[in-house]
């Protein structure tokens, strides 16, 4: 079942142009179609500037399409009578944590949303505890949120989101503003959601590292896709991938540093795993 699908998706915003002195069009999206299952792990990849984050607020419906259509769970996000529903549907996590934590203790921020949703209060209570249980952060349930790491942080406005039961949590870049630490605790907080729970995950980033887990990576350039199959399909055409402006895991990148000097190393490695097995192969 798809839960996210494009048809010839197109965006664009009006800029001012300060040498022609007049508002010019300025395309962010040109003809994307993509399609996500329910379920599915994706990771959308791409330098600033080429689309994915615009992208990502068209799933949540919080920018509409120019053209074209984008349906959540077969809802048009461009009719305004589906945009409660699509927004239970598809929950959101930003960049900056701070700008989604509104109480001052850990359980009631998560409790926001179910609130906002009409939820009894008892069943608000059972998914406050589930949610922060799913993340690890129920122990900091009566904490208050500006004491916790920025890691901590975002995986609390995760369970915000999960609090409110969505069938998909997209996360635009939610890693960009935390350290190496930060970012394993979100990243493996998606990995849990995803396969012990089942939510469709759609994680926007730029680091790709980050890319490896998912079932499914999407590259943007100027727009719209460029690149789409597993980690190992995409990841893994390093010339591609520079070629747009993009690193890809240092594993890969010494794998394919070492076939370059004619050592018989797989081209399709991502993971220090993998890595050390290949070189435990060599002769």
């Amino acid at each position: 079942m798809e839960i996210i699908k494009s048809n010839d998706l197109v965006f664009y915003y009006t800029q001012f142009n300060e040498e022609s002195n007049k508002n010019e069009k300025k395309i962010a999206l040109s003809d994307v179609n993509i399609s996500i299952k329910k379920g599915e792990f994706v990771a959308i990849l791409g330098h600033n500037g080429s689309g994915k984050s615009t992208l990502a607020k068209h799933m949540n419906a919080l920018l509409l399409p120019t053209n074209g259509t984008l349906t959540v769970k077969g809802m048009d996000t461009k009719n305004e009578n589906n945009l409660w529903n699509i927004r239970q549907t598809a929950g959101m996590v930003f960049q900056n944590p701070d700008n989604q934590l509104v109480a001052t203790i850990v359980e009631e921020d998560v409790a926001f949303g179910p609130e906002n949703l009409g939820i009894p209060p008892e069943e608000i209570r059972m998914r406050v505890d589930e949610a922060l249980k799913t993340v690890n952060m129920y122990e900091s349930r009566d904490n208050a949120p500006h004491l916790l790491s920025g890691g901590q942080k975002q995986r609390i406005a995760i369970a915000g989101v999960l609090a409110m039961k969505p069938d998909c949590i997209i996360l635009d870049e939610p890693t960009a503003m935390l350290d190496p630490s930060g970012r394993k605790e979100v990243i493996n907080a998606c990995i849990k959601l995803n396969k012990e729970e089942g939510i469709t995950i759609i994680l926007i980033t730029h680091y790709m590292n980050e890319a490896v887990p998912a079932d499914r990576v999407i590259v943007m350039e100027k727009g719209k896709p460029v690149m789409e199959g597993t980690p190992h399909d995409v990841l893994c055409e390093v010339e591609k991938m520079k070629s747009l402006g993009l690193d890809v895991p240092q594993v890969t990148e010494v794998a394919y540093k070492l076939r370059k000097k004619g050592i018989n190393i797989p081209q399709n490695i991502l993971t220090i795993e993998e890595m050390v097995g290949a070189i435990c192969q060599l002769k």
